[in-house]
C-alpha cells in the first residue's frame, strides 16, 4: 500500500508520516520545492496544489491519500483540484484533515473552504474518513517569549474555553484510519481531554515556569493588529475571525468524542499540561 500525504511536511502533516512509517507504509509527500527537508526513507514528488498536472503525477501509482492542504486564500480550489484527482483516479481511500464544528463556523473563510470540500467529499463515491481536528497543543510552543519573558498568557481563548488536542493524538487517529476499512464514512471529532480557557492555561504556566502568568485577556482588534506584524493581513483577519467564533459559540468536545477517540487511539488523549511540561524542558535546553 502507498499514500501519498498532501501537507507531509507540515508540524502535523510530518507527524502522520512518522505513524505512517511505524506500520510500514509506503509514503510519498508532495513537496513545492526540491531541496524542501523530507524525512528519510519517504519517496517525494515535486508539485504544486495550483497545478493539476503535477498533483496527478503525483497521484500515480497510490492506492490512498492523505489530504491537508495549507490555510491559503485559494485554499478551496487547492482542496478541490487534489480531490477530483483522486476520484477521476479511483483511490481506494481519501482521509481528510478538515476541523471541529466547521458548520458553525462559516463565516471564517478557512472553514468555510473546509466544509465545502467535505460536501464535495462526501457527494460521490471515493470511500473517505473525514477527522475534525479541535485547535492544536503545539500552537503555544511559539509562546517562548511572552511566557518566559513576559509572563503574559496571550492567545485569546476566553473564558470558556477549548478542548485543544495534541497533534500526535491527531497523526495517530489519521494514520490508524489510513490504514485500516473499518473507519470508511466515518467523521471524527478530535479533542483533547480538558476544556482549557485562557485563565486555566495562565494557571498551568505559572505552575510550570514557576511564577506568575497572566491571561491578558479578549482584546480582539489588538490581537488582529499583532497578528499582522508576523501574518499577511488576509490571515490576521482569518485567523481573527477563528478565535472570535471560539468566544461567542465554543469549541469544547461534544458529548462521547473523548470516549471515542479513546477508542480509536487505543489510549487516553494526552493531556494538555503533559505537553506543556515538555515544552518547557525543552525551552531550559
Amino acid at each position: 500500500m502507498k499514500i501519498l500525504a498532501i501537507g507531509g511536511t507540515g508540524n502535523v502533516g510530518s507527524e502522520v508520516v512518522k505513524e505512517l512509517k511505524k506500520r510500514n507504509v509506503d509514503v510519498r509527500i508532495l513537496v513545492r520545492k526540491k531541496d524542501t527537508a523530507s524525512p528519510e526513507g519517504v519517496e517525494v514528488a515535486i508539485g504544486d496544489l495550483l497545478d493539476p498536472v503535477s498533483v496527478q503525477q503525483a497521484l500515480h501509482g497510490v492506492d490512498k491519500l492523505y489530504l491537508l492542504n495549507a490555510v491559503t486564500p485559494d485554499e478551496l480550489t487547492q482542496g478541490l483540484i487534489a480531490y477530483d484527482l483522486a476520484k477521476r483516479l479511483k483511490l481506494k481511500h481519501i482521509v481528510y484533515h478538515s476541523v471541529f464544528r466547521v458548520e458553525h463556523f462559516k463565516d471564517v473563510p478557512h472553514f468555510a473552504s473546509k466544509l465545502a470540500i467535505e460536501s464535495a467529499i462526501r457527494e460521490f463515491d471515493v470511500p473517505f474518513t473525514i477527522i475534525r481536528p479541535n485547535y492544536f497543543f503545539q500552537n503555544d510552543a511559539s509562546l517562548k517569549d511572552p511566557l518566559m519573558k513576559a509572563g503574559l498568557y496571550p492567545t485569546p481563548l476566553g473564558l470558556v474555553g477549548i478542548s485543544a488536542v495534541d497533534i500526535r493524538d491527531i497523526a495517530e487517529a489519521a494514520a490508524i484510519a489510513l490504514t485500516s476499512d473499518r473507519h470508511h464514512g466515518k467523521t471524527y471529532n478530535l479533542n483533547g481531554p480538558e476544556v482549557l480557557s485562557g485563565p486555566k492555561l495562565a494557571s498551568i504556566w505559572s505552575g510550570l515556569l514557576g511564577k506568575e502568568v497572566r491571561y491578558t485577556g479578549d482584546d480582539m482588534d489588538g490581537f488582529e493588529e499583532q497578528m499582522r506584524k508576523r501574518a499577511p493581513s488576509w490571515s490576521a483577519f482569518d485567523i481573527r475571525m477563528m478565535f472570535q467564533g471560539y468566544l461567542e459559540r465554543g469549541f469544547v468536545a461534544d458529548a462521547g468524542d473523548i470516549e471515542t477517540l479513546t477508542e480509536l487511539l487505543g489510549h487516553k488523549p494526552r493531556r494538555y499540561q503533559d505537553f506543556a511540561r515538555e515544552t518547557v524542558l525543552n525551552w531550559q535546553k
